[in-house]
C-alpha cells in the first residue's frame, strides 16, 4: 500500500470526527490596525476604538471578517499538521463560509477543524474537507464557520 493510499484509508477512520483544535491567539487592536493597513481597509469600525464604543452595540472596535478567515491557516498548522508522506499541502477554497459573531477587539480564537470528506483525486493528491470554526473564547456564537477544502500532495519532495 502506498502513502496516499494509508493517508485515505487512516482518513476514512476519522471522517465526521473531531481531527485538530488549535491555541487561542490574541486578536488586539494592534493586529487589527496592521491588518487595515496591509488590506487598506480603515472602516471606523475596525480602528478608532473611541466612535466604535459610542456609535455601535460592540461596545468598542471589531476584527474584520477577513482578519478571522486569515488565521486560518495558522490554526490548521497548529491543528492538523500534515499526512504522513505528504510532502506539501495547497489550499483550495471554502465552501459555506459565514461570518456569525464579531471579534471584539481583545478576544481570543482558536480554530477547531472536523473532518467531512477525503477522496483520492489522483495518485498524488488527496482532497479534504474540514468543516473549519473559530470559536471566541467565552462566547456560544463562533465568529465564523466553513467548510475549508485542502489538497494534500504526496510523491517526491517539491524541495
Amino acid at each position: 500500500m502506498t502513502a496516499i493510499d494509508d493517508a485515505l484509508s487512516s482518513a476514512e477512520a476519522k471522517l465526521g470526527t473531531e481531527v485538530g483544535m488549535s491555541d487561542w491567539i490574541l486578536v488586539d487592536q494592534k493586529m487589527i490596525d496592521t491588518f487595515a493597513d496591509v488590506t487598506h481597509d480603515h472602516q471606523w469600525i475596525h480602528i478608532d476604538p473611541a466612535r466604535a464604543a459610542a456609535e455601535t452595540h460592540f461596545g468598542g472596535t471589531i476584527a474584520h471578517g477577513f482578519l478571522t478567515l486569515s488565521l486560518a491557516s495558522t490554526f490548521a498548522y497548529q491543528a492538523l499538521g500534515a499526512l504522513p508522506g505528504q510532502t506539501m499541502g495547497i489550499n483550495y477554497g471554502f465552501d459555506k463560509l459565514r461570518f456569525l459573531s464579531p471579534v471584539k477587539a481583545g478576544s481570543r480564537v482558536r480554530g477547531r477543524f472536523v473532518l467531512k470528506a477525503v477522496r483520492k483525486r489522483s495518485e498524488t493528491e488527496l482532497l479534504r474537507t474540514n468543516t473549519m470554526t473559530i470559536e471566541i473564547e467565552g462566547q456560544e456564537t463562533p465568529a465564523l464557520v466553513a467548510d475549508w477544502l485542502g489538497v494534500a500532495i504526496f510523491g517526491e519532495d517539491q524541495g
